[in-house]
């Protein structure tokens, strides 16, 4: 192994010593921090050189939409086994998690973030993590990390590389709660317009709603399964430092998916409940030009009478016949109104 070629997680004591410091910056590295035996994170310029030597946990988090960080995270430069590379530089969007040789790797959802906030677009987050380095990376730019990262620049200590994790899925509920309060306060808004007959058409933002839900609830799941798999594991064979608090991690996402299942379903009840009411309208635009047909129609019989050529209609030769036929018509309209009136038709 050459002097200058820079090593990670994994390396052994004699490597370290022959590689101190990577000679050059690290491509495609977005940010890194080193976590010092007492917990302090420290930010690390990621446009220097990195000791790998130094005592601590190193987090080192790549763009790997950067073709210059793909070819960097080699054996030669990342000492982790196969699988756990191969799953890093990988495109799988499906979550998992996995154990191999003191290493844990594996792939969790994220949101995305747009100038700063969170959206409703899933992401992918991809870790290989020893007891000395965390090696994250992504496409796309996510919340959860990004979270983290400002915790870190905050002061927040973390233990060890399994508490780093942590954090980071910590983050990830955190963002999802608030897309979850955010969508809470858009059901109450919408029910508040259903309820007091002031709705207009909110189909649409109804259905917004019960796909954001179903975004949630998918990524959720996926994730909370993952956890609970991964509790399962034989996880006393792993180093201190990697072991994470699966079970309490589950059960919080466990708690936060059964919110989001909740909301998704008071949103398709909100969605009938909207439907109803526009058949209820519909039907009684219907029976109101239902009674004016009604209405209208004695007087119709009335004037195609009179509009008939024929020998013998009434009131050929008066002066008033006019007024005599417009009678007519009032009082058939009127007749017809009694009528319906009086089986119920009209209230």
């Amino acid at each position: 192994m050459r002097a200058d070629t820079p090593v990670a997680g994994g390396i052994a004591d004699s490597d370290v010593a022959r590689s101190p410091l990577v000679s050059t910056a690290i491509p495609g590295l977005v940010w890194a921090f080193r976590i010092h035996s007492d917990g302090a994170p420290e930010a690390l310029p990621v446009d220097q050189p990195i000791s790998f030597s130094r005592d601590g946990l190193l987090w080192l988090h790549f763009n790997l939409a950067d073709a210059r960080a793909l070819q960097w995270l080699t054996p030669a430069n990342l000492d982790v086994p196969a699988q756990a590379r191969a799953l890093l530089l990988s495109k799988d969007n499906y979550q998992q998690l996995h154990t191999v040789d003191d290493c844990v790797y594996g792939v969790i959802s994220d949101l995305l973030r747009d100038v700063g906030e969170a959206t409703e677009d899933t992401g992918y987050l991809r870790f290989v993590m020893t007891e000395r380095i965390l090696v994250s990376g992504r496409h796309h730019a996510l919340c959860a990390v990004d979270a983290t990262r400002r915790a870190l620049e905050a002061g927040h200590r973390v233990e060890s590389a399994a508490a780093l994790f942590e954090t980071i899925v910590e983050q990830v509920a955190d963002t999802m709660d608030g897309i979850a309060d955010r969508v809470a306060r858009a059901l109450d808004e919408i029910e508040e317009k259903v309820l007091s007959d002031t709705a207009t058409d909110l189909r649409q933002s109804l259905g917004r709603l019960r796909r954001t839900c179903a975004r949630l609830h998918r990524q959720l799941s996926g994730l909370r399964i993952v956890f609970h798999r991964f509790e399962q594991k034989h996880l006393d064979e792993l180093k201190p430092a990697l072991r994470m608090r699966a079970g309490r991690l589950a059960q919080r996402l466990d708690g936060l998916d059964h919110t989001i299942v909740e909301m998704r379903e008071r949103s398709r009840l909100l969605q009938e409940e909207l439907h109803l009411k526009i058949e209820e309208q519909g039907n009684d635009n219907i029976r109101v030009l239902s009674i004016l047909t009604a209405l209208l129609l004695p007087p119709t019989l009335v004037t195609g009478i009179f509009g008939m050529n024929t020998k013998g209609l009434p009131f050929t030769d008066l002066e008033t016949a006019f007024l005599w036929a417009s009678l007519l018509l009032v009082l058939s309209s009127f007749a017809a109104y009694l009528i319906m009136k009086r089986i119920g038709i009209i209230r």
